[in-house]
């Protein structure tokens, strides 16, 4: 198709409001532009084809037999394009909404209020996978993923859900008042990790320590890490907004502050480009509930 030869899309849309609606100023009401743009546009394409396409009739507008043929045809070319267009967009409406979160995230903040957006959008069906793995996003794939770090993902926006302090923390039935003084006393206790992490040993080296000996982990889902905690079966680190509950309850006891990723947050993260309507909703409930806990 040699492109240089037909008139400007506005032009036609302008031209074709105007056969609908017999009026300059409906037309424009139409299109959300004045009556004057209107008129412009339509003037542009009857210079471009040297042909008069509208005469004035009454308080209205009616077509030359040149108009009432040009409007045949465009008026099935862009029903074949709003047919096209609605059918993509009906596609993209009804693909699950998919989310990938890791697995602390997932049960410890999303899950206790994932009902609320449930209830909210009806419409919207949900695929969540907790996992600790960053999952590429692809066209038709993930379309969002809920990362620990500080934003800095090549490729993808990201926009800042929440900061948190990471935490580590043991149940007081285990440390009690052990008298947990300097880093190096948390090696005489088991430590809980979430599969793909490596907290503890990040700690250490932030702290200079080199252990003597094997270190004492057991990897779990992140998940059961959380559960183990509360459990007395050892000690982890977590973002604090976790476990602010049980901290304030005595449950926990926190050991050491900012233990892992001082200045790091939980990040929306998608893909450039525009976001379809139920990503759009979801993000927009999530801010919701970040915004009415950090309230309280």
């Amino acid at each position: 198709m040699d492109w240089r030869t037909l008139p400007s899309l506005n032009s036609l849309r302008a031209f074709a409001a105007v056969a609908e609606e017999k009026s300059l100023s409906a037309a424009g009401r139409e299109l959300n532009v004045t009556h004057a743009a209107v008129s412009q546009q339509v003037k542009s394409l009857e210079t471009f084809l040297g042909l008069q396409l509208v005469v004035r009739e009454g308080r209205g507008i009616a077509l030359t037999p040149e108009g009432e043929q040009l409007f045949r045809g465009i008026s099935s070319g862009f029903e074949t394009i709003q047919d096209t267009v609605d059918e993509l967009l009906h596609q993209d409406v009804g693909r699950p909404l998919n989310i990938t979160m890791t697995p602390s995230f997932a049960i410890s903040w999303l899950m206790p209020r994932i009902n609320d957006f449930r209830l909210k959008h009806q419409d919207i069906e949900l695929m969540l996978n907790p996992t600790a793995e960053n999952i590429e996003l692809k066209p038709g794939g993930v379309d969002l993923a809920i990362r620990f770090g500080r934003g800095d993902w090549p490729g993808l926006e990201s926009e800042l859900l929440f900061k948190t302090n990471f935490v580590v923390v043991g149940a007081t039935r285990l440390v009690g008042d052990c008298g947990i003084k300097k880093p190096e006393d948390i090696l005489e206790y088991p430590w809980l990790q979430e599969y793909g992490t490596n907290e503890l040993v990040i700690w250490l080296e932030k702290q200079g320590i080199v252990p003597k000996g094997k270190l004492n982990i057991t990897h779990l889902p992140g998940y059961m890490v959380l559960e183990g905690i509360r459990r007395g079966e050892g000690i982890s680190a977590t973002a604090e907004v976790f476990v602010e509950a049980d901290i304030a309850a005595g449950n926990l006891k926190v050991l050491f502050r900012d233990a892992v990723y001082t200045g790091s947050g939980y990040h929306l993260v998608t893909r450039p480009g525009v976001n379809r309507p139920p990503l759009k909703a979801f993000m927009s409930w999530i801010r919701q509930m970040r915004d009415e806990q950090t309230s309280l």
